[in-house]
């Protein structure tokens, strides 16, 4: 039998879900956002860019599936973005409490107690994410009776990227060409997308001089919370995109990329998080579905003259990406590498390798 001890989520309005617990009995405190995917909560739930958020998925029904084990393959995580549970909470309006799946290991449930994050079902995620879109992305704190609500959390005023970068340099596969991959919060797929490509990684803290190590493509990853708050990563960059060697970006990559080139960024309403967000290539009629996780998005009309926008978002016209005129310097906003989510964009790292 399983307790069904009651759980609420309160937002800082004051509006208060009920529902019941599921995972850990405790209570937790973040922003709360919103994703439509229908699928991939263990890849959500390890993304990095989720730190100190609180997942509402509006998709009904939550963990059918389990979670898979957690084992490595080439030195990352096999079926995880990350080596733990980055998001603060998670909301659904229904968990599944048997699961079924040939690679599950065990409930997600489980894994939510073993990793001290509450989850919480029961809540009307429909009303909560119509709340979310009309007043946007606010901060709430998840409470399971028996325990005292903590205060209230705002991820944003702190460099969340320290927080979940590498403290030393890593090596990852081998190759030829050496890509350097700056961890703002790196997905493990992407990782695994450039060794797959026959590229040594050398992966390296968000706060590392990569301008003083030899190597023939930079690369800055995804990564959680606000683009303001990592000024040492955009001085850094602002001294490679002073030569001409390659370099690319994903989401929070996007974004420091931007800013060493001294364009501007603003934080979304509510942000895009889904599997299905559509974008169109600038210049072309080529619209691709596309895995998304971010909360601030790259004002267009501040980019210099040198550079121009690579993909817009064909649902509210933001940025989607940048690239220089000249220089072979580009980056997407949404996740080419997906886990989850759609791969048909995959090829940007095919752009990127041909390059070096």
């Amino acid at each position: 039998m399983h307790k069904h001890l009651t759980a609420v989520l309160e937002l800082q309005d004051g509006t208060r879900f009920e529902g019941k617990s599921f995972g850990y009995e405790g209570a937790s405190a973040g922003e709360v956002v919103f994703n439509t995917a229908m699928t991939g909560y263990p890849e959500s739930l390890t993304d990095p860019s989720y730190e100190g958020q609180i997942l509402v998925t509006t998709y009904p029904l939550l963990g059918n599936y389990g979670v898979p084990p957690q084992r490595e393959k080439d030195d990352v995580s096999e079926f995880y973005e990350s080596s733990r549970i980055h998001c603060r909470a998670i909301v659904a309006q229904d968990y599944s409490w048997d699961h079924s799946h040939w690679q599950a290991e065990r409930s997600l449930a489980d894994w939510l107690r073993q990793e001290k994050v509450p989850g919480i079902y029961g809540v009307d995620t429909r009303a909560l994410t119509k709340h979310l879109r009309e007043h946007g992305s606010m901060l709430g704190r998840v409470v399971v009776e028996g325990h005292a609500a903590p205060e209230f959390y705002d991820p944003n005023h702190e460099n969340l990227v320290a927080k979940v970068s590498t403290k030393e340099v890593e090596i990852h596969g081998a190759g030829d060409k050496t890509v350097v991959l700056v961890d703002c919060g790196v997905k493990h797929n992407i990782i695994r997308c450039l060794t797959r490509r026959g590229v040594k990684v050398v992966l390296v803290p968000w706060d590392y001089d990569f301008t003083a190590i030899p190597y023939d493509g930079l690369f800055i990853s995804n990564g959680p919370g606000n683009p303001d708050m990592v000024d040492v990563t955009v001085a850094n960059l602002r001294k490679a995109l002073e030569g001409d060697r390659p370099v690319c970006g994903i989401c929070m990559g996007n974004q420091l990329l931007a800013r060493a080139a001294g364009a501007s960024t603003y934080k979304l309403k509510y942000g895009h998080r889904s599997h299905n967000q559509p974008v169109r290539r600038v210049g072309t009629d080529n619209c691709f579905v596309t895995s998304q996780n971010h909360g601030f998005a790259v004002d267009t009309n501040s980019l210099p003259s040198d550079w121009e926008p690579l993909f817009i978002n064909m649902n509210d016209g933001t940025n989607e990406g940048i690239r220089h005129r000249s220089k072979p310097f580009f980056s997407a906003q949404f996740h080419p590498e997906a886990s989850s989510g759609p791969k048909d964009t995959e090829f940007l790292f095919d752009e990127f390798i041909s390059m070096l």
